[in-house]
């Protein structure tokens, strides 16, 4: 399950998500994403838990809650949509 995090301090690194997540399951991956030019945090991430009963129950406890110092919230990530296709 794919989770989407905002709010973030922008001194947050991807460990401190996957400790902030761990106690509710498995977390196969975490980021922070960067501005390209500044090479910065934006202040978002994803976290992605092994299964979905896991990912629900994070989200439950986390949403709202302080982390760095900074209120988070915390909710299931959209889908990316799918490129278009290249046409010639």
């Amino acid at each position: 399950m794919n989770i989407f995090v905002s709010s973030l301090s922008f001194k947050a690194k991807k460990e401190d998500l996957v400790e902030l997540f761990a106690p509710y399951g498995e977390v196969l991956s975490a980021r922070i994403i960067l501005n390209k030019e500044t090479r910065r945090s934006r202040g978002y991430g994803f976290v992605e838990m092994a299964n979905e009963k896991e990912g629900l129950a994070a989200i439950e406890a986390l949403n709202g809650t302080e982390h760095m110092g900074r209120a988070i919230n915390v909710a299931v990530a959209n889908e990316r949509p799918a490129a278009p296709a290249y046409r010639e």
